[in-house]
């Protein structure tokens, strides 16, 4: 299914098939899996069923579905598995919008709109590109590990910014932010590198929330509490500003 393409005309044929582990987890997986072999040889079945259970949950955990990705010159897409927790008028990360001496051009302080997706430990946690371009800046900042689903997570959690610039000029920053549980933010790209929109840019191990900073004039399609998916969901298209309304039932 990788690099086939799919239209809303029906062009492409799509089948259901087992995720693939990402590389990160199999490691996870097969010590989960040798401990619970070990056990089982030793006889100590309680022990084992438990192991075995967590084997499963640990790969679970790193599955890396394909997706496909809108193509679309005004689209931008979720970067994250989750729930929408967070929609608010807030100004860029601090660590970007300062001239660090890079070259690269700093973002504008005024607020734009921020949306926030909270990854549970069930999620997908492979993030990828809400755009296409080149990769600006990646910049680590350590720090708590706090409930993510906190708005002040963004400002005190250990995290991580990726800049992204287009082809056109216009930039977009998401940040990677750690959580409760979650202790290692895994970057798959670097300064310098040229994206696809929905590419794997990285993964935020056991439970976390990435936040993307929308351009302005631009307002999120999604709403409060709606469930997206990293690479599909289309998260705003730029210069769309129309305010929309959801009813839970």
């Amino acid at each position: 299914m990788a690099g086939e393409i799919f239209d809303n005309r029906g062009r492409g044929e799509a089948s259901w098939n087992w995720p693939t582990i990402h590389p990160e987890g199999r490691k996870f997986g097969a010590v989960a899996a040798g401990l619970c072999l070990l056990a089982f040889i030793l006889g100590w079945s309680w022990l084992a069923w438990p192991l075995g259970l967590l084997a499963i949950g640990v790969l679970a955990f790193f599955r890396d579905p394909d997706r496909v990705v809108p193509q679309s010159e005004r689209g931008i897409v979720a970067p994250a598995d989750g729930l929408v927790t967070l929609i608010q008028k807030i100004s860029p990360p601090r660590e970007l919008t300062l001239d660090d001496g890079s070259g690269v051009p700093p973002m504008s302080a005024e607020p734009v709109t921020r949306v926030s997706i909270f990854l549970s430990v069930f999620d997908v946690h492979i993030n990828r590109a809400p755009i296409g371009g080149t990769v600006r800046k990646v910049i680590y900042i350590p720090g708590r590990f706090i409930n993510a689903e906190l708005d002040k997570a963004s400002e005190e959690n250990e995290r991580q910014h990726l800049l992204i610039e287009r082809t056109d000029g216009l930039v977009l920053c998401m940040t990677q932010i750690a959580g409760l549980v979650a202790r290692r933010i895994v970057p798959f790209v670097k300064t310098g590198d040229f994206i696809a929109a929905g590419q794997r840019v990285g993964l935020i191990r056991f439970g976390s929330r990435v936040d993307v900073y929308l351009p302005q004039g631009t307002e999120p399609k999604v709403l409060i509490g709606q469930r997206v998916i990293a690479g599909e969901t289309v998260l705003a298209e730029l210069g769309d500003a129309q305010i929309i309304e959801g009813i839970a039932q």
